[in-house]
């Protein structure tokens, strides 16, 4: 069976009343492509046949279905207007980065489904994803296929600060990537930037409806089959990348190919809907790690021998509904396993291996909660455990909520 995502608040049977449904960050919102650009009274190559939305093979190999291609836009016509994307009301704020400005990495959100139109995706249809059970977030982008040093590349459309939280943790952490990309320069796949021999600080043309020269901002692991390129929201607009295209979900606590039954039911026809825990579509880029809260409290329970990954669940749903409420409590605790800094020097780990012990990093803290019930003997079970959790948070009710939890964890998953 494929690996599920990690369970959210509520929705285990047998465990505890459902938690208010969080806030969803609202799909990116996207302008309408921009008509053919014409240089010298003719078209550039890409405006005959329209944009390719994402190739059916890229430079890292990852292969999707085959798909359509969306046509320009003949060019003095008028076209109508885009629907807004869903949950955007006139007037809303939106995160925007600009001049180079990337709002700091708050959390990590690790996708489990990725979604591929043959075109824009309907707003409403989006809307509807977001509206699945259970389904926490979701991340609506531009894309298609571009050509880069001769070759055809997938790229995305992104808000830097919106979208880093869905990539690799290694690469959300890389701040100066994120600010060169909204500083309107791209970001490559480490398997594109050697293929394609780029280096970082060098222009290149890339073909699309326009051919913009952007540079190229660096690289890193982009965690999606297939995707090899990023570009910032407004060079994506200008290029004439297709508003919409791939949509991105991460759906807590279900099993990730019903997500996948769910999202094609609603998308149709047409579309591509992969379930990113497939084994082909994890790559070595990935570095073996986990890819889910699932993932990684299973992991880190293998460091303390004894310890069920049930409980750190349980206490990662009690804390902070496994990451969505992660700020600062009024006790000052901090991250996903909400962590007082004093106790965090003692029992800080650097579990992603990047040479930082990060509190607010969920491949750090995760494993650091581990060593801390290890520390006071979780490991050996029975008084041993409820004295341990006891001692996370000195209160037998909480103690009684933790182990009813990982009891109805144990049951939904072993």
């Amino acid at each position: 069976m494929a690996p599920p995502s990690v369970p959210r608040t509520g929705a285990i049977a047998g465990g505890e009343a459902p938690a208010a449904r969080p806030h969803r960050p609202r799909p990116e919102k996207k302008k309408r492509a921009p008509r053919g650009a014409r240089r010298g009274g003719r078209a550039l190559p890409f405006l005959i046949g329209g944009i390719a939305v994402l190739a059916v093979a890229s430079t890292s190999g990852g292969v999707y279905a085959a798909l359509t291609t969306e046509k320009a836009d003949p060019a003095g016509a008028d076209s109508p207007q885009e629907a807004a994307p869903p949950n955007v009301r006139p007037g809303d704020p939106v995160n925007v980065a600009t001049g180079g400005q990337v709002a700091p990495l708050r959390r990590v959100v690790p996708p489990d489904v990725l979604a591929v139109g043959g075109g824009s995706i309907p707003a409403a249809k989006i809307n509807r994803i977001a509206k699945l059970g259970r389904v926490g977030d979701v991340a609506a982008v531009a894309g298609g296929a571009v050509q880069l040093q001769g070759r055809q590349v997938n790229a995305l459309a992104v808000d830097p600060s919106a979208f880093r939280s869905w990539t690799p943790p290694a690469t959300a952490k890389k701040t100066d990537l994120w600010a060169a990309l909204a500083g309107n320069q791209f970001v490559v796949s480490p398997a594109a930037a050697q293929q394609l021999q780029l280096n970082r600080g060098y222009q290149y043309p890339v073909v699309a409806r326009t051919m913009p020269k952007l540079i190229m901002g660096g690289s890193g692991p982009l965690g999606l089959p297939g995707i090899d390129m990023l570009v910032s929201r407004k060079s994506g607009e200008d290029m004439g990348l297709v508003p919409n295209v791939a949509v991105l979900v991460n759906a807590p606590g279900v099993d990730p190919a019903k997500v996948v039954k769910a999202v094609r039911k609603v998308l149709g026809p047409g579309t591509s809907v992969l379930n990113l825990h497939e084994g082909k579509y994890q790559t070595p880029a990935d570095g073996g790690r986990p890819g889910s809260y699932l993932d990684l409290y299973k992991q880190a329970a293998r460091s303390c021998r004894g310890l069920s990954w049930t409980v750190l669940a349980a206490i990662g749903q009690v804390e902070s509904d496994h990451g969505r409420n992660a700020g600062r409590s009024s006790a000052g605790a901090l991250g996903p396993m909400q962590f007082l800094p004093s106790t965090w020097k003692a029992y800080g780990v650097d579990g992603d291996g990047d040479g930082k012990a990060d509190i607010t990093n969920p491949y750090d803290a995760i494993p650091g909660a581990a060593k801390y019930l290890c520390a006071n003997g979780a490991g050996r079970g029975g008084q041993q455990l409820y004295r341990a959790v006891w001692q996370y948070n000195h209160a037998d009710w909480y103690v009684q909520k933790v182990l009813n939890l990982a009891r109805a964890y144990s049951a939904r998953y072993e």
